[in-house]
């Protein structure tokens, strides 16, 4: 167990880590109190399981290296459930690490169900058991304790062998380019670069019209702005309530906008005040056809829902089939859209296509019967003419 709390030690782990075949990573980070995650372990290992933990919170440590060793691209970056990893190398250097190759993600391709613990894998792929009993730890006290590093290193040491059995699997199979495919989704920067102007769409808006949308969107992009300035979580700033009820109210004046609860006097006759109420008058100033439109209802067509209901049986029959998880090959969402009609879905392209897309449009267009035969459902083709009509 190595831990590397300085720049050269630092410099000399990534030049050596760039020259094997891949590398594996983890992270131990806090953001119960800030917008921004902040990072307090990072844990990598080479292809032998040679762990090593570096310490950030190092005042004068340089991560450059590191960062360095993230985006090259000759060098694969094998993690377990990715997404918050990525989102964190993004925030520090704006860039996602690639390439990328997530065990969870593989194992949904693999068979080994909708979101695979990394426990799971270790226990059948790598025939060992982790410890979990440091799972809620304060990453950001000084000094770590030894059980502290070895649960954190745990997080890596097994995931070469993780990694080679799902990488076995997968050329098995010939679904390695499914993963590939979904990497690449993975690392879309505008993931993790979210525009405030887009923040509204994550507040709950109580079928509110057009215009108060277009207010809401201005003033939540001022939140935003402030979280981020500040590194404070969003409901610190203003809570979603006080910003529905200030969209909706629209107050013109500090008084006005005083009087709507949960809002304190001092913030509303402060900066954060002007700013909102300078928020709500680019919003009352929208054109008309620029106002956002209200999120569509869940049920997108007149007697789609039970069209839906087929369209899930449907879903888990295939994803049982083909070994896949169900949620990699469609979301709820996809099949409300689908019985609705909507041909530019997800699940209407590339590799969900063939082994679930196509029959579903079959389904949907009368051309595929659904039964059940042998305890298990049965999908086959339908001819089934349709009478004329005068």
């Amino acid at each position: 167990m190595t831990l590397i709390s300085d720049s050269s030690s630092l410099k000399d782990m990534c030049t050596t880590l760039a020259k094997e075949s891949f590398v594996c990573i983890d992270t131990e980070f806090m953001r119960e109190g800030t917008y921004w995650p902040r990072l307090c372990l990072i844990q990598l290992a080479d292809p032998k399981g040679n762990a090593f933990a570096v310490d950030p919170l190092i005042s004068d440590i340089n991560l450059v290296p590191l960062f360095d060793l993230m985006n090259n691209e000759k060098v694969p970056k094998v993690i377990h459930a990715a997404r918050q990893d990525i989102e964190i190398f993004f925030y520090l250097t704006g860039t996602t690490p690639r390439p990328i190759f997530d065990t969870q993600v593989a194992a949904m391709v693999c068979g080994f169900g909708e979101a695979a613990s990394y426990e799971t894998l270790a226990r059948k792929l790598a025939s060992t058991r982790i410890d979990k009993s440091f799972r809620f730890s304060d990453w950001s006290n000084r000094p770590l304790q030894t059980r502290q590093l070895e649960y954190a290193l745990a997080d890596v040491t097994h995931l070469p062998k993780i990694y080679d059995a799902l990488q076995k699997q997968l050329i098995r199979t010939g679904r390695g380019s499914w993963v590939s495919d979904e990497m690449s989704a993975l690392c879309k920067t505008e993931i993790y670069d979210l525009d405030p102007m887009d923040a509204w769409r994550k507040v709950k808006t109580r079928n509110a019209g057009p215009r108060t949308l277009a207010i809401l969107r201005e003033i939540t992009a001022v939140r935003e702005s402030w979280a981020r300035q500040q590194d404070v979580p969003r409901q610190r700033i203003i809570r979603d309530v006080s910003l529905l009820e200030v969209a909706s109210s629209r107050p013109k004046t500090h008084a006005q906008l005083a009087r709507i609860r949960g809002f304190s006097e001092g913030a509303a006759r402060g900066k954060l005040g002007s700013d909102l109420l300078k928020g709500v008058a680019r919003g009352i100033d929208v054109k008309n056809e620029e106002c956002p439109n209200p999120p569509a209802r869940t049920t997108t067509a007149t007697g789609s829902g039970s069209v839906v209901d087929l369209l899930k049986v449907l879903l888990k029959a295939c994803s049982e089939k083909h070994g896949v998880a169900q949620k990699l090959v469609a979301t709820a969402s996809d099949l409300v859209e689908i019985a609705a009609g909507v041909n530019t879905v997800p699940a209407l392209a590339g590799w969900r296509y063939g082994i679930f897309g196509c029959d579903a449009l079959k389904l949907k267009n009368g051309n595929l019967a659904l039964s059940v035969k042998d305890g298990t459902v049965s999908i086959t083709e339908s001819h089934i003419s349709k009478p004329n009509t005068v």
